[in-house]
C-alpha cells in the first residue's frame, strides 16, 4: 500500500501520517473509506503498532480520520477536509520557511526550492 524510509530522519509515525494525508488530498482514500487496523497496518509494514497508533492520533487530531469504538478510524468526509489538509501542509512550509529565515536562507533560495518541488512533482506525474 505505501512504503516508508526506514533510514529516514523523519519518524516513522511522521512518514505515516504524511503518506496517509497526502493520500486523502489525492483521492486515493476517500471521504468515509476505512483505515486499516492499527495492528493489521503495524503487521504489513513491519513497524510497532504504537508507531500506528501514534499516527492515527495525529491525524485524528488534525480532522482528517475519525475513529469509531469497535469499528475502526475512517476517513473524515465533509467539504471542510481538503481546507483542513491545505492548513496542515501550508503550516509545514512555513514552519520551514521561518526556519530557513533564521538560518540566513535568502527567500529566493526558498521561493527556488519550492519552484523545483513542484517541477519535480509534474515531471513525476508525466512517467
Amino acid at each position: 500500500m505505501l512504503e516508508l524510509d526506514l533510514q529516514s530522519r523523519l519518524p516513522i509515525y511522521a512518514q505515516l501520517k504524511g503518506k496517509i494525508s497526502e493520500m486523502v488530498l489525492t483521492g486515493k482514500l476517500n471521504p468515509h473509506d476505512q483505515l486499516p487496523s492499527v495492528r493489521t497496518f503495524a503487521r504489513d509494514l513491519g513497524i510497532n503498532p504504537n508507531t500506528v497508533q501514534k499516527a492515527y492520533q495525529d491525524l485524528e487530531r488534525d480532522g482528517i480520520i475519525y475513529s469509531t469504538a469497535g469499528r475502526g478510524c475512517f476517513v473524515s468526509g465533509g467539504d471542510t477536509l481538503t481546507g483542513q489538509l491545505r492548513e496542515v501542509y501550508l503550516g509545514g512550509i512555513t514552519r520551514e520557511a521561518v526556519r530557513a529565515k533564521s538560518a540566513g536562507i535568502p527567500h529566493s533560495d526558498c521561493v527556488l526550492a519550492v519552484d523545483a518541488a513542484y517541477k519535480e512533482d509534474k515531471h513525476n506525474d508525466n512517467d
